[in-house]
């Protein structure tokens, strides 16, 4: 794509005698990456994914950029949000119904697929969940929640809930919510929008290689 970069690249069989190595992928890959190459300068990327947090008071518009956060590429990035802490589940039928302009996913086949499977399953076992026909939101405790599905958990004050995100906080890219609630978090429709600033893991790169020198 760029032939300037040529002469920069080199394609490996054995990643071996490196002054340092960048590595991304799941956390089971994260596990031979830190194995093999942690004794050497590293940035060693893992799994993480992304929160939201709702206090019930949020406008109509907040909830309505709330959905970028959590559809955007199908909710397959680190960035999207893929489960929302409430007050109270009385929340969550607004929720759904203001999520009702994000259905245009439900025409990618295979994102329905996913959500048409999921909820069979939960059909199937009689799992506790609601649904508005192309988003299931089902309680539970875990923070990586499938394709078609969005989990929730109900908290019972800021303060409890702040102490439970910094407790996950090497999962958590980041968390949406208004940041007079929550300090430091992403403001409602903008986990898509890093800045340059926004660095991945809070990890800056650039700084990192330079220091290589």
């Amino acid at each position: 794509m760029e032939p300037r970069f040529e002469k920069h690249l080199q394609i490996e069989e054995m990643l071996k005698g490196m002054d340092a190595y960048i590595a991304t992928g799941s956390d089971n890959s994260a596990r031979y990456f830190n194995y093999y190459f942690g004794k050497y300068p590293s940035i060693i990327r893992a799994n993480r994914t992304s929160v939201g947090v709702l206090t019930g008071e949020e406008s109509e518009d907040a909830l309505n950029k709330f959905g970028n956060d959590i559809f955007l590429y199908f909710g397959l990035g680190c960035r999207n949000v893929s489960k929302i802490f409430v007050k109270n589940v009385e929340q969550l039928q607004h929720f759904l119904d203001v999520m009702e302009k994000f259905k245009w996913v439900a025409l990618n086949h295979k994102y329905l697929n996913n959500y048409d499977y999921i909820k069979s399953i939960y059909l199937v076992n009689s799992e506790p969940h609601l649904d508005n026909g192309f988003l299931i939101l089902r309680e539970s405790k875990d923070l990586v929640s499938p394709i078609g599905v969005l989990f929730y958990e109900v908290y019972d004050s800021t303060e409890d809930l702040l102490e439970l995100l910094r407790s996950q906080e090497s999962k958590i890219q980041c968390i949406v919510a208004d940041p007079e609630v929550i300090p430091g978090a992403t403001p409602f429709g903008e986990a898509q929008y890093p800045e340059p600033w926004d660095y991945a893991d809070k990890v800056d790169t650039m700084k990192f290689l330079i220091a290589l020198g």
